[in-house]
């Protein structure tokens, strides 16, 4: 189920990126008052403005709900936990079964050998 969602998510953000890239800027009008932008109306005059706006918000808005869906799905396949706890619980088993130093090891009497003070 997360492959299809994720899937789904790609083709909406690329289908995005390709209308956002279709649409005129602000400033593009300007240029059609001199003649530069009257011969490529597909949908009509104002027709591809709101076709794009619309489609534009749709795709948005499907982004949106898989984006959260994703997110969601991420929260709930998680074992639990923060990462800083299973980073420290790792760290300690790590610690517990690692060898001590030379320093830290009983000499043959049977006492420890102390640690150098701090400077």
């Amino acid at each position: 189920m997360y492959t299809i969602v994720l899937v789904i998510h790609l083709a909406l953000a690329l289908v995005l990126i390709g209308v956002v890239l279709l649409q005129h800027g602000k400033g593009a009008d300007a240029g059609a008052a001199f003649g530069s932008g009257a011969s490529s109306t597909v949908f009509g005059a104002r027709g591809s403005a709101s076709f794009l706006g619309r489609l534009t918000g749709v795709l948005g808005v499907g982004f949106f709900v898989t984006s959260l869906t994703l997110a969601i799905m991420a929260g709930t396949f998680n074992s639990g936990g923060s990462v800083v706890e299973q980073a420290s619980q790792s760290s300690e088993s790590v610690l517990d079964s690692a060898p001590a130093p030379a320093g830290e090891q009983d000499d043959a009497s049977g006492s420890a050998a102390p640690a150098p003070a701090p400077e």
